[in-house]
């Protein structure tokens, strides 16, 4: 895929997304701080979106086990389906639950250990320059009106502080290790709120 140009916020969006950022943190979500999180490369350029989705166990929401496995404390043994990802360390930088609330763990300055092995826009390591966004969700099905709401205000809210210039899913940088947010997701209803050009999506 060929490098667009930067995303800048026309002044209609950016009315829309300013909610107001310090040091990376947005002022629009929850903020719980994750261990798991790295410094950026001193060149990287934080022009990826990657969207996700996630629940825990798969399926079941709402019961903060997302959460503490970002902040790392979440009780292996609590659940059976947990001991196939004991000791898992991983972060996002945004969770967007299925009522639409946005808890941020890691500063959009920062890396976080969202992507693993990828690759996207002639680039790898895609955690060194992109932020990672989780839909609360299972890969295959549908999302809330809600989520697509505050994703597309926090997309809008990213690109002021960070020259958006791509969205992909995992599916996209992961291809056959990876198949979330998966065909629930409704990409048209994304690029129809954003109004960013097409060639910034991978679907």
């Amino acid at each position: 895929m060929s490098t667009a140009p930067s995303v800048r916020p026309t002044p209609s969006s950016a009315t829309a997304g300013n909610h107001g950022w310090h040091a990376g943190w947005w002022a629009g979500a929850r903020h719980l701080p994750s261990p798991h999180v790295g410094p950026r490369p001193p060149a990287a350029c934080t022009d990826l979106l990657v969207l996700h989705s996630i629940s825990l166990p798969p399926g079941e929401y709402g019961n903060g086990h997302v959460d503490e496995l970002f902040t790392g404390r979440l009780d292996w043994d609590a659940h059976p389906y947990f001991q196939s990802i004991r000791g898992l360390q991983v972060s996002a930088h945004f969770l967007i639950d299925r009522l639409g609330a946005v808890t941020q763990y890691v500063s959009v300055h920062d890396r976080a250990w969202h992507a693993g092995t990828s690759c996207w826009r002639g680039r790898s390591n895609c955690n060194d320059d992109s932020v990672g966004i989780e839909l609360e969700g299972l890969e295959g099905l549908a999302f809330e009106p809600a989520q697509y709401a505050s994703l597309a205000r926090l997309c809008l809210a990213v690109a002021q502080v960070c020259p958006i210039a791509h969205v992909a899913g995992h599916e996209h940088i992961a291809p056959g290790r990876k198949q979330d947010p998966g065909s629930g997701f409704d990409w048209a209803r994304l690029r129809q709120a954003l109004g960013w050009p097409r060639e910034h999506f991978a679907a």
